[in-house]
């Protein structure tokens, strides 16, 4: 068995080591995180709306009665309305980038209809929206979690 006095000078050593090896990879670590906040991040701001929107929301499903994209940049609520929307069964498809989430309520004559969200990562989600009857329809986007895209569209349920 070894005697401990073996063992303290290899331990000191090896504390020795971790001293003069510390501050490397503090230094190596700060600049990494500063690197990382420095990168440059597309921006809602300067984003191209059309061309994000042809990416997000490719195709246009027959019948689409209310459509809108673009950018939320403060926490105000873009509102768009279609005057004599039929009655019947439709889907709204959203869809948002940036971070967070954007919310869209659907209204029929100024009564509340339904309210949908979009997480921001980039993927399509869809609402069932069902009409009872035929009228002025608006949908306004919003987030709390602005500046961010997004874009909808409702259309006839297939």
């Amino acid at each position: 068995m070894p005697s401990r006095v073996a063992f303290i000078p290899r331990a000191r050593r090896a504390a020795a080591a971790a001293r003069r090896l510390l501050p490397a990879a503090v230094v190596a670590a700060a600049l990494s995180l500063a690197l990382a906040g420095c990168s440059p991040a597309t921006s809602v701001e300067n984003a191209d709306v059309p061309k994000w929107r042809a990416t997000a929301l490719p195709t246009t499903p027959p019948g689409v009665v209310l459509q809108d994209s673009g950018k939320i940049l403060n926490r105000d609520r873009i509102v768009q309305e279609a005057a004599r929307v039929p009655a019947g069964n439709y889907l709204l498809t959203a869809v948002c980038d940036g971070t967070g989430k954007a919310f869209f309520a659907v209204t029929l004559d100024g009564k509340p209809v339904t309210e949908a969200g979009a997480a921001c990562n980039g993927r399509r989600e869809t609402t069932k929206v069902s009409l009872p009857a035929g009228g002025r329809v608006e949908i306004s986007s919003s987030s709390v979690d602005a500046p961010l895209l997004y874009a909808y569209q409702l259309a006839p349920a297939q």
